[in-house]
């Protein structure tokens, strides 16, 4: 059966808004769960996902049926990477507005900050469409996850700068200063020295930021604002790492303005211009107090599940 190709405008509109009939969910949901093999629904029937995907897209007429089998889960994947793509460039315009909308209420350049999609927990092919839409900064949290998806991305986007944000295991120093090309997660004397020492073995160039702990919580990795300028000046002076700024999460339960204008006061105390700082819900805020680097997961990828 030969399918026409889809309206990608109208689309993207459902599959933002949420269709709210036909199938029970949304475009996007539906998108997604055919890329990721129903891992979102137990025993999910992949065929008659993509059928329905393919069916909401307008690719098949309303009267048609779509049961098991109607359409090739092949051509549900095509047109479900189609709408992804459309919806993920949606969703980067509207956040560079906003970034750009920020920057101009405060005085600064819009490019000085730069967008870090957070793409933690997805797989390759949800990744892929953000890619295609012409994202190219984006933020890991696990090493090992990372490994499994990026060198592919990585071969068809070699321009991609790939960011460290979790917490990095002193075992995994190796691989992490292979794949990453920024670490935002140096917390603690042990990992600045391995990975010092990896960068040093390798012959690779690693920048890093300094991961400080505003809130002082017990359970949150990071280091002390009162402990901050002497371990910038081991990481910078003592070990040689390329320190770009510092990295912080504010306590979830506290304003986080306070949080961001403390990391920005303690970076230009130790004359650094990075501020990692900020995520989707209150991204422009830490623009408005200084944030080079946002990074922002659920606002482009949607919630994970």
């Amino acid at each position: 059966m030969r399918c026409a190709g889809p309206d990608l405008s109208i689309a993207a509109k459902i599959g933002l808004a949420g269709t709210g009939g036909r199938a029970g969910f949304s475009v996007l949901e539906l998108a997604l769960e055919v890329l990721q093999g129903g891992k979102g629904r137990q025993r999910v029937d992949l065929e008659l996902l993509a059928g329905r995907a393919v069916w909401l897209l307008g690719a098949l007429p309303v009267s048609a049926s779509p049961a098991r089998g109607a359409v090739p889960r092949a051509v549900g994947m095509l047109f479900a990477r189609a709408v992804l793509r459309e919806l993920a460039a949606a969703r980067l315009a509207a956040i560079r507005e906003k970034i750009v909308g920020r920057c101009r209420e405060t005085g600064r350049n819009p490019a000085d900050v730069t967008l870090v999609a957070v793409s933690k927990t997805f797989d390759g092919d949800v990744i892929r469409p953000v890619l295609e839409a012409g994202q190219r900064v984006f933020g890991e949290n696990r090493v090992q996850e990372a490994q499994g998806k990026w060198p592919a991305l990585k071969a068809d986007f070699p321009d991609v700068e790939l960011h460290l944000i979790g917490p990095l295991q002193s075992n995994k120093t190796k691989e992490a200063v292979a794949l990453f090309d920024v670490i935002e997660s140096v917390d603690r004397e042990k990992i600045a020295r391995a990975i010092a020492s990896e960068c040093a073995h390798s012959g690779k160039h690693v920048p890093v930021f300094l991961q400080v702990n505003t809130g002082e919580e017990p359970q949150k990795a990071g280091v002390t604002p009162a402990e901050t300028p002497a371990f910038v000046a081991l990481c910078r002076d003592e070990l040689g790492l390329d320190v770009r700024g510092l990295m912080c999460i504010p306590p979830v339960d506290e304003e986080p303005a306070l949080h961001f204008a403390l990391l920005d006061k303690l970076a230009g105390a130790c004359g650094l211009d990075g501020r990692s700082m900020g995520m989707s819900a209150d991204y422009e805020t830490a623009i408005g107090l200084g944030a080079t680097h946002v990074r922002v997961g659920s606002a482009i990828f949607g919630h994970r599940g």
